[in-house]
């Protein structure tokens, strides 16, 4: 799966059933994005040893400063289009 990073996130909680719980603590997280996006910075080797790539797109979200809005809109997208009749 190409293209944003953020869109990728949100699928795979979206595939995950995780999105809802995920949008409640983006929200809720928000104003720690600088610290959180710290934080995946300096656990991004140890990360990419065990092959994970989503957690680089995680830190490459975090350390965008509209990163987490792109991921709150990209969850609002999928659940909008769960919500849609047929």
């Amino acid at each position: 799966m190409r293209g944003d990073p953020a869109r990728r996130i949100a699928a795979e909680l979206d595939r995950r059933g995780l999105a809802a719980p995920a949008r409640l603590l983006l929200d809720a997280h928000r104003p720690l994005s600088p610290l959180l996006a710290d934080a995946g910075a300096a656990l991004e080797p140890l990360l990419r040893m065990v092959g994970s790539r989503t957690m680089g797109d995680l830190r490459h979200v975090l350390g965008d400063d509209t990163g987490m809005d792109r991921v709150i809109a990209a969850l609002d997208e999928a659940g909008e289009r769960h919500a849609e009749p047929g």
